[in-house]
Protein backbone atom coordinates (compact mmCIF):
# COMPACT_ATOMS: atom_id res chain seq x y z
CA UNK A 1 0.00 0.00 0.00
CA UNK A 2 1.13 3.25 -0.77
CA UNK A 3 1.68 6.01 2.07
CA UNK A 4 -0.27 9.45 0.94
CA UNK A 5 -0.83 12.67 3.02
CA UNK A 6 -2.72 11.26 6.60
CA UNK A 7 -5.01 13.96 7.58
CA UNK A 8 -4.64 12.77 11.50
CA UNK A 9 -8.71 13.55 11.82
CA UNK A 10 -9.39 10.74 9.89
CA UNK A 11 -8.32 8.37 12.29
CA UNK A 12 -11.73 8.73 13.94
CA UNK A 13 -13.29 8.74 10.95
CA UNK A 14 -15.09 5.85 9.28
CA UNK A 15 -15.42 5.25 5.94
CA UNK A 16 -17.81 3.30 4.38
CA UNK A 17 -16.84 1.64 1.95
CA UNK A 18 -19.84 0.58 -0.92
CA UNK A 19 -18.58 -1.87 -4.24
CA UNK A 20 -21.45 -1.11 -7.46
CA UNK A 21 -21.87 -2.93 -10.24
CA UNK A 22 -25.11 -1.78 -12.32
CA UNK A 23 -26.52 0.24 -9.15
CA UNK A 24 -27.61 3.08 -10.74
CA UNK A 25 -31.33 2.87 -9.31
CA UNK A 26 -29.85 2.40 -5.42
CA UNK A 27 -26.27 4.50 -5.08
CA UNK A 28 -28.17 8.23 -4.65
CA UNK A 29 -30.53 6.94 -1.93
CA UNK A 30 -28.11 4.51 -0.16
CA UNK A 31 -25.64 7.50 0.08
CA UNK A 32 -28.27 9.88 1.06
CA UNK A 33 -29.14 7.50 3.77
CA UNK A 34 -25.80 6.79 5.19
CA UNK A 35 -25.04 10.78 5.73
CA UNK A 36 -28.02 11.02 7.57
CA UNK A 37 -27.56 8.11 9.73
CA UNK A 38 -23.58 8.66 10.47
CA UNK A 39 -23.64 12.45 9.04
CA UNK A 40 -19.29 12.61 10.40
CA UNK A 41 -18.51 8.72 7.95
CA UNK A 42 -17.35 9.09 4.79
CA UNK A 43 -18.24 7.48 1.96
CA UNK A 44 -16.19 5.53 -0.75
CA UNK A 45 -18.01 3.83 -3.95
CA UNK A 46 -15.71 1.38 -5.22
CA UNK A 47 -17.58 1.34 -9.01
CA UNK A 48 -16.15 -1.73 -10.97
CA UNK A 49 -16.64 0.16 -14.38
CA UNK A 50 -21.06 -0.09 -14.55
CA UNK A 51 -21.98 0.07 -17.68
CA UNK A 52 -25.19 1.77 -16.51
CA UNK A 53 -23.70 4.81 -15.54
CA UNK A 54 -23.18 4.09 -11.53
CA UNK A 55 -19.38 5.78 -11.38
CA UNK A 56 -21.43 8.61 -13.10
CA UNK A 57 -23.26 9.09 -10.72
CA UNK A 58 -21.03 8.46 -8.42
CA UNK A 59 -19.02 11.20 -9.50
CA UNK A 60 -21.82 13.83 -9.49
CA UNK A 61 -22.43 12.79 -5.75
CA UNK A 62 -18.73 13.35 -4.71
CA UNK A 63 -18.34 16.54 -6.50
CA UNK A 64 -21.69 17.55 -4.43
CA UNK A 65 -20.08 16.34 -1.28
CA UNK A 66 -16.61 16.52 0.41
CA UNK A 67 -17.41 13.04 2.37
CA UNK A 68 -18.44 11.36 -0.84
CA UNK A 69 -15.39 9.75 -2.80
CA UNK A 70 -14.88 7.68 -5.59
CA UNK A 71 -12.81 4.67 -6.71
CA UNK A 72 -13.15 3.44 -10.59
CA UNK A 73 -11.88 0.38 -11.42
CA UNK A 74 -11.57 -1.35 -14.59
CA UNK A 75 -13.82 -3.96 -14.61
CA UNK A 76 -16.12 -6.76 -13.00
CA UNK A 77 -13.66 -8.48 -10.41
CA UNK A 78 -15.83 -9.16 -7.92
CA UNK A 79 -17.41 -8.27 -4.52
CA UNK A 80 -13.86 -9.31 -2.93
CA UNK A 81 -11.17 -7.62 -4.90
CA UNK A 82 -13.29 -4.43 -4.53
CA UNK A 83 -13.70 -4.15 -1.14
CA UNK A 84 -9.87 -5.13 -0.57
CA UNK A 85 -9.11 -2.09 -3.28
CA UNK A 86 -11.57 0.06 -0.65
CA UNK A 87 -9.57 -1.23 2.45
CA UNK A 88 -5.98 0.10 0.58
CA UNK A 89 -7.75 3.41 -0.22
CA UNK A 90 -8.62 3.70 3.05
CA UNK A 91 -6.03 2.62 5.25
CA UNK A 92 -3.02 4.37 2.63
CA UNK A 93 -5.18 7.90 3.87
CA UNK A 94 -5.57 7.36 7.73
CA UNK A 95 -9.11 6.31 8.14
CA UNK A 96 -9.53 4.83 11.82
CA UNK A 97 -12.74 2.23 11.13
CA UNK A 98 -13.72 0.99 8.01
CA UNK A 99 -17.06 -0.31 7.23
CA UNK A 100 -18.32 -2.82 4.25
CA UNK A 101 -22.12 -2.09 3.24
CA UNK A 102 -24.06 -3.39 0.23
CA UNK A 103 -25.24 -1.33 -2.63
CA UNK A 104 -28.52 -2.33 -3.11
CA UNK A 105 -30.38 -1.25 0.43
CA UNK A 106 -29.99 -4.53 2.06
CA UNK A 107 -27.73 -3.10 4.77
CA UNK A 108 -29.66 -0.34 6.59
CA UNK A 109 -27.66 2.76 7.15
CA UNK A 110 -29.74 3.28 9.75
CA UNK A 111 -28.29 0.72 11.90
CA UNK A 112 -24.82 1.36 10.98
CA UNK A 113 -24.54 3.48 14.43
CA UNK A 114 -24.98 -0.01 16.61
CA UNK A 115 -22.09 -1.17 14.88
CA UNK A 116 -19.75 1.68 15.22
CA UNK A 117 -20.90 1.36 18.96
CA UNK A 118 -19.92 -1.89 19.13
CA UNK A 119 -17.16 -1.62 17.85
CA UNK A 120 -15.12 0.33 20.95
CA UNK A 121 -15.58 -2.96 22.71
CA UNK A 122 -14.26 -5.46 19.73
CA UNK A 123 -11.61 -5.54 16.81
CA UNK A 124 -14.49 -6.46 14.37
CA UNK A 125 -18.47 -6.19 14.61
CA UNK A 126 -20.65 -8.24 11.89
CA UNK A 127 -24.46 -7.14 11.63
CA UNK A 128 -26.03 -10.34 11.71
CA UNK A 129 -29.29 -11.92 10.72
CA UNK A 130 -29.07 -14.79 12.99
CA UNK A 131 -28.30 -13.40 16.52
CA UNK A 132 -31.41 -12.45 18.56
CA UNK A 133 -32.87 -9.62 17.15
CA UNK A 134 -31.64 -9.99 13.79
CA UNK A 135 -34.83 -9.85 11.10
CA UNK A 136 -35.17 -10.75 7.27
CA UNK A 137 -37.42 -8.72 5.28
CA UNK A 138 -38.73 -10.37 1.57
CA UNK A 139 -36.53 -13.32 1.37
CA UNK A 140 -37.24 -16.03 0.24
CA UNK A 141 -37.61 -19.30 2.56
CA UNK A 142 -35.09 -21.08 0.07
CA UNK A 143 -32.50 -17.76 0.65
CA UNK A 144 -32.93 -18.03 3.99
CA UNK A 145 -32.40 -22.04 4.35
CA UNK A 146 -29.36 -21.45 2.08
CA UNK A 147 -27.63 -18.52 4.40
CA UNK A 148 -28.52 -20.46 7.60
CA UNK A 149 -26.64 -23.55 5.83
CA UNK A 150 -24.02 -21.97 4.55
CA UNK A 151 -23.45 -20.13 8.65
CA UNK A 152 -23.48 -23.50 10.12
CA UNK A 153 -21.33 -25.54 7.81
CA UNK A 154 -18.89 -22.54 8.51
CA UNK A 155 -19.40 -23.08 12.36
CA UNK A 156 -18.37 -27.17 11.86
CA UNK A 157 -15.82 -26.62 9.44
CA UNK A 158 -13.94 -23.77 11.16
CA UNK A 159 -15.29 -24.15 14.53
CA UNK A 160 -15.83 -20.82 15.16
CA UNK A 161 -18.56 -19.15 17.24
CA UNK A 162 -19.73 -16.46 14.72
CA UNK A 163 -23.58 -17.07 13.85
CA UNK A 164 -23.60 -15.26 10.57
CA UNK A 165 -20.23 -15.52 9.06
CA UNK A 166 -21.01 -15.27 5.73
CA UNK A 167 -23.15 -11.61 6.47
CA UNK A 168 -21.70 -8.34 4.72
CA UNK A 169 -22.20 -5.62 6.73
CA UNK A 170 -18.88 -5.19 8.40
CA UNK A 171 -16.91 -2.52 10.76
CA UNK A 172 -13.31 -2.88 11.64
CA UNK A 173 -10.70 -0.89 13.01
CA UNK A 174 -8.02 -0.38 10.43
CA UNK A 175 -5.42 -1.84 13.19
CA UNK A 176 -7.84 -5.13 12.77
CA UNK A 177 -7.35 -5.09 8.67
CA UNK A 178 -3.69 -5.00 9.27
CA UNK A 179 -3.49 -7.33 11.10
CA UNK A 180 -5.36 -9.71 8.77
CA UNK A 181 -2.74 -10.41 5.80
CA UNK A 182 -5.29 -8.81 2.94
CA UNK A 183 -2.75 -9.48 0.35
CA UNK A 184 -2.91 -13.43 0.82
CA UNK A 185 -6.74 -13.23 0.46
CA UNK A 186 -8.48 -15.06 -2.74
CA UNK A 187 -11.34 -14.81 -1.82
CA UNK A 188 -13.87 -13.07 -5.23
CA UNK A 189 -17.23 -13.34 -3.80
CA UNK A 190 -19.33 -14.92 -1.16
CA UNK A 191 -16.70 -16.64 0.69
CA UNK A 192 -14.64 -13.40 0.94
CA UNK A 193 -17.09 -12.70 4.35
CA UNK A 194 -16.45 -15.77 5.20
CA UNK A 195 -12.28 -15.69 5.12
CA UNK A 196 -12.65 -12.01 6.69
CA UNK A 197 -13.72 -13.33 9.53
CA UNK A 198 -12.54 -16.44 9.38
CA UNK A 199 -8.99 -14.41 9.42
CA UNK A 200 -9.94 -12.39 12.07
CA UNK A 201 -10.86 -15.72 14.73
CA UNK A 202 -7.09 -17.19 13.62
CA UNK A 203 -5.37 -14.15 14.50
CA UNK A 204 -6.90 -13.50 17.75
CA UNK A 205 -9.15 -10.28 17.26
CA UNK A 206 -12.72 -10.23 18.78
CA UNK A 207 -15.37 -10.69 16.81
CA UNK A 208 -18.93 -9.33 17.81
CA UNK A 209 -22.27 -9.85 16.35
CA UNK A 210 -25.17 -6.95 16.56
CA UNK A 211 -28.90 -7.47 14.97
CA UNK A 212 -29.44 -6.14 11.72
CA UNK A 213 -32.61 -6.63 10.11
CA UNK A 214 -31.74 -7.34 6.56
CA UNK A 215 -33.69 -6.23 3.62
CA UNK A 216 -34.04 -8.04 -0.17
CA UNK A 217 -33.09 -5.44 -2.46
CA UNK A 218 -35.94 -3.55 -4.08
CA UNK A 219 -33.98 -2.82 -7.61
CA UNK A 220 -31.23 -4.53 -9.93
CA UNK A 221 -30.52 -8.19 -9.57
CA UNK A 222 -28.92 -10.15 -7.02
CA UNK A 223 -25.22 -11.12 -7.74
CA UNK A 224 -25.30 -14.08 -6.06
CA UNK A 225 -24.99 -17.55 -8.30
CA UNK A 226 -24.75 -20.89 -7.49
CA UNK A 227 -20.87 -20.82 -8.43
CA UNK A 228 -20.39 -18.31 -6.01
CA UNK A 229 -21.69 -20.30 -3.16
CA UNK A 230 -19.95 -23.85 -4.09
CA UNK A 231 -16.60 -21.57 -4.06
CA UNK A 232 -17.49 -20.61 -0.59
CA UNK A 233 -18.39 -24.30 0.75
CA UNK A 234 -15.32 -26.00 -1.02
CA UNK A 235 -13.06 -22.90 0.09
CA UNK A 236 -14.03 -22.77 3.96
CA UNK A 237 -13.45 -27.09 3.86
CA UNK A 238 -10.30 -26.61 2.95
CA UNK A 239 -9.29 -24.47 5.59
CA UNK A 240 -10.97 -26.19 7.89
CA UNK A 241 -9.02 -29.36 6.96
CA UNK A 242 -5.72 -27.24 6.25
CA UNK A 243 -6.22 -26.00 10.18
CA UNK A 244 -7.08 -29.50 11.77
CA UNK A 245 -3.70 -31.06 9.85
CA UNK A 246 -2.30 -28.11 11.41
CA UNK A 247 -3.67 -28.59 14.95
CA UNK A 248 -2.67 -32.40 14.42
CA UNK A 249 1.43 -31.50 13.58
CA UNK A 250 1.43 -29.06 16.87
CA UNK A 251 0.48 -31.95 19.15
CA UNK A 252 2.44 -34.50 17.91
CA UNK A 253 5.14 -31.84 18.08
CA UNK A 254 4.45 -31.07 20.93
CA UNK A 255 3.85 -34.47 22.18
CA UNK A 256 7.78 -35.74 20.90
CA UNK A 257 9.09 -32.60 22.63
CA UNK A 258 7.63 -33.82 26.05
CA UNK A 259 9.14 -37.23 25.31
CA UNK A 260 12.68 -36.43 24.52
CA UNK A 261 12.33 -33.84 27.83
CA UNK A 262 10.96 -36.56 30.05
CA UNK A 263 14.43 -39.39 28.25
CA UNK A 264 16.64 -36.34 29.18
CA UNK A 265 15.31 -35.84 32.92
CA UNK A 266 15.28 -40.08 33.58
CA UNK A 267 18.64 -40.17 32.17
CA UNK A 268 19.73 -37.59 34.79
CA UNK A 269 18.13 -39.29 37.24
CA UNK A 270 19.54 -42.54 36.02
CA UNK A 271 23.08 -41.05 36.61
CA UNK A 272 22.42 -39.37 39.43
CA UNK A 273 21.94 -42.88 41.04
CA UNK A 274 25.18 -44.15 39.86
Amino acid sequence: MTNLSVDPALATTPLVIVPTYNEADNVPSLVGRLRRAVPAAHVLIADDNSPDGTGRIADTLAAADDHVHVLHRRGKEGLGAAYLAGFGWGLDRGYGILVECDADGSHAPEELPRLLHALSGADMVKGSRWVRGGRLVNWPRSRELLSRGASLWVRMWLGIGVKDSTGGYNAFHARTLRGLELDDIASAGYCFQVELTWRAVRNGFSVAEVPITFVEREHGASKMGRAIVIEAMIRTALWGLEHRVGQLQRLLTGGVHRARRLRGRSKQVHRARH
